[in-house]
């Protein structure tokens, strides 16, 4: 179509994932994992963020982003110990974010080829 303001032919339909029908749940089903790899991270760098920046404890929504934080990153809590606090939640959380990230990207990467 040389003019973008003909319409469309009748017999032409869009497909914005392509034409195999199939291909659409496989992309819905990525950008799923994909984004619950991207929220939960999220927490974790915000609760890293809040935290270094000494954000106020008692605070109901720095309490809530603590909570899901300890709740995302219980499988590793003190993997690291070190005797600077900062450094130690940082690597503590930091860690379970990067890997969150990896497996949901790699997984919705996957999930697209298939």
């Amino acid at each position: 179509m040389s003019n973008p303001h003909e319409p469309m032919p009748a017999h032409d339909t869009y497909h914005p994932y392509g034409r195999n029908r199939y291909g659409a749940g496989a992309n819905r089903a990525a950008m799923i994992v994909h984004t619950i790899a991207d929220i939960a991270a999220g927490f974790l760098g915000l609760w890293i963020l809040l935290y270094l920046l000494e954000a106020n404890q008692g605070n109901v929504f720095v309490d809530f982003v603590h909570g899901m934080a300890d709740w995302l990153a219980g499988w590793s809590q003190d993997i690291f110990t070190m005797k600077l606090e900062g450094l130690r939640v940082l690597l503590n959380y930091g860690l379970p974010a990067v890997i969150y990230l990896l497996l949901g990207h790699g997984i919705a990467a996957r999930i697209r080829r298939l």
